[in-house]
């Protein structure tokens, strides 16, 4: 597995990784998730030994990363898919790597199949598309059949197909038992692939978690119910403070109460309800209320009247 403990990075005054420590466990797909500036790719960086801590440190597979011998074979990685010789060809890339961590040539060609480059792989890599080198960083990350493995934004530049690529691949990587650490922004493609979540904001830890516990901590909570009496229902709702929208097909959506509570009020008012159902948070959504005081970079736009919008 990977183990941080109390991992820290200072930069002349700035503090961007503050005191980390969680564990990366096998066998499941472990999203890391933070603004930018949160110190996600500083984090992954130290593990990789391409940082020097302040102070603290990271473990992979026991050992510190810069003192493996043949480290493809202990952890393969994808930080960035700019970082590539341009003018070498995607297979002479990776037979450079394999030449250096003990690797079979063979691999070359396999991994090269596993993810879809086939022709291009003869092609300078300067002619490459960003997706194309997401492509070739990862199979760069699986040439040595490494159990630990670490992917920062892979899925940028890809097409819908390979993001679902993408996806079956950490799953199938994980479900091999194998520990996999992927930073995101897609949210949607992170709640639909991870099993645990770690979160942090200004270097600092904010969630360990598995991801349904995470979901089920988020504050946001709504209420869909379906009335004949709708004016009456919101009414008594709007009079317990609570937050009502009236939906585009005539149900009306509350915020920040339970279905039971919804239920009870409607009860005591005597209106029909033909449907009350609570409505999950999505992960976008717990996540902004997560990481909330933690963002760096906000835009505060100014309300525009509707008339001035047509200026």
């Amino acid at each position: 597995m990977i183990a941080v403990r109390g991992l820290t990075k200072q930069y002349s005054g700035v503090r961007a990784v503050d005191g980390l420590t969680f564990d990366v466990q096998p066998g499941r797909v472990t999203g890391f998730l933070g603004p930018n500036g949160a110190g996600k790719s500083t984090t992954m960086r130290m593990v990789l030994g391409l940082d020097r801590p302040t102070s603290g440190g990271a473990l992979v597979a026991g050992r510190p990363f810069a003192s493996l011998g043949e480290p493809l074979r202990v952890a393969g990685a994808l930080l960035d898919a700019q970082a590539m010789h341009p003018g070498r060809s995607g297979r002479d890339h990776l037979r450079v790597a394999a030449r250096s961590n003990g690797i079979p040539l063979r691999r070359v060609d396999e991994v090269i199949e596993q993810v879809g480059l086939g022709p291009a792989a003869r092609r300078r890599v300067r002619g490459y598309s960003l997706g194309m080198r997401q492509r070739l960083g990862i199979a760069t990350a699986l040439l040595g059949d490494p159990a630990v493995l670490l992917f920062d934004e892979p899925m940028n530049g890809l097409d819908l197909d390979g993001v679902r690529w993408i996806r079956r691949l950490v799953r199938e990587l994980a479900d091999e038992g194998r520990t996999v650490l992927l930073s995101s922004h897609l949210m949607s493609e992170m709640e639909q692939t991870a099993d645990h979540l770690i979160i942090i904001g200004r270097g600092r830890l904010i969630a360990d978690a598995p991801i349904a516990e995470v979901m089920r901590g988020g504050t946001h909570r709504k209420v869909r119910v379906r009335t004949p009496s709708t004016d009456e229902l919101a009414g008594a709702l709007l009079r317990m403070r609570l937050l009502v929208h009236p939906t585009d097909d005539g149900d009306l959506l509350v915020e920040g109460a339970s279905a039971e509570t919804v239920g009870d009020v409607a009860l005591r008012v005597g209106v029909a309800v033909h449907r009350l159902a609570e409505e999950q948070s999505s992960l976008e959504q717990v996540y902004l209320d997560l990481t909330g005081d933690s963002v760096q970079y906000r835009v505060h736009a100014e309300p525009v009247l509707a008339g001035e919008a047509r200026r």
